[in-house]
């Protein structure tokens, strides 16, 4: 039950500012970590700002999405959710300056398929990498497995997250059984889909319950289609009379609103040249040591070096 999840009770957060905090925090925590190394040739200049951080994780975000979605057998929608939020959580307290992206996206994949019970083999995971050759395949399985521990760490091993999926069935089942009103509530379903699809790629997930969610995407398909179904909250969903949770609700519902409107996918020049600036840095860093950290990092355990680089592959290896 999602009440008593550790989904909600350590990753739903107040709000939009504790997240920019926590982000923020991570961002200066790394580069106060090399700059305090003693590397030549280190300044504040290499850096990432924030704003590049989040375009190039949005970019990567987007990738992984296609990913899935191109991923044959078809991924459950689930199993993509799970993998949105994992990488979502996953950075919230990294830079993608200290992990890069290109990895940790296909590791969140990877590892929302167990989660979720969604049954392929770590072949035929690499096997969706259509432009590998089965060899590059092999090396990037091999990186995936390597970061698989690190994640998890990463997510205080809370694995566990409460899609809005399962409680959308609910609502429309509901829709279809106490409330004649609405005719056919399957006419709902699509746009309701495309609202959790837009969601998943902002931080709806970190600041509202799963049941939230889908009654918002039910609504704002029901808005979409010139239909009105307000008369559902107070009469199906307990709240006539309730001005107060009534008003609560809306204002939960205009917040999400107002968070999918804000969403923009990065323009691609953008994406190219902080994508550049990324990949310097990560070249630089692996320069500075022979050795990449592993799993529990601030118990200063050290896994073997890794036989493989991140920059053998590209993003062009995904599709």
């Amino acid at each position: 039950m999602f009440h008593n999840s550790s989904h909600r009770k350590y990753w739903i957060f107040k709000s939009e500012e504790e997240l920019d905090h926590m982000r923020h925090k991570a961002n200066q925590k790394f580069r106060k970590k090399i700059l305090e190394s003693g590397k030549p040739g280190v300044s504040e200049s290499m850096f990432l700002e924030r704003h590049g951080e989040d375009v190039v994780f949005r970019h990567y975000e987007r990738r992984m999405l296609d990913f899935c979605n191109a991923f044959k057998p078809a991924m459950p929608k689930s199993v993509v959710g799970t993998a949105l939020m994992f990488f979502r959580r996953f950075y919230l307290n990294n830079s993608v300056m200290e992990y890069h992206p290109r990895i940790i996206m296909l590791t969140c994949a990877y590892l929302s398929c167990k989660v979720e019970e969604f049954n392929v083999s770590c072949t035929q995971f690499v096997g969706n990498l259509l432009q590998e050759s089965p060899a590059g395949q092999e090396r990037v399985l091999e990186q995936i497995l390597e970061f698989e521990l690190l994640l998890i760490q990463q997510l205080n091993f809370h694995l566990v997250v409460h899609n809005p999926y399962r409680p959308m069935e609910g609502l429309l089942i509901d829709l279809k059984t106490r409330y004649p009103t609405l005719e056919n509530p399957e006419s709902l379903r699509k746009s309701a889909d495309d609202f959790l699809t837009q969601a998943a790629m902002t931080d709806a997930g970190l600041l509202f319950p799963p049941s939230q969610i889908a009654l918002t995407a039910i609504l704002s398909s029901a808005s979409r289609a010139g239909l009105s179904i307000e008369s559902y909250l107070t009469e199906c969903l307990g709240l006539k009379g309730d001005k107060e949770s009534l008003s609560k609700m809306y204002d939960t519902m205009r917040r999400m609103k107002t968070l999918l409107k804000k969403y923009e996918l990065p323009k691609s020049e953008e994406v190219n040249a902080y994508k550049q600036k990324l990949e310097r840095i990560h070249v630089e860093l692996a320069t500075s040591s022979n050795k990449r950290k592993r799993g529990y990092e601030e118990d200063g355990h050290v896994s073997k070096e890794p036989r493989i680089t991140e920059e053998e592959w590209t993003d062009e290896d995904l599709m």
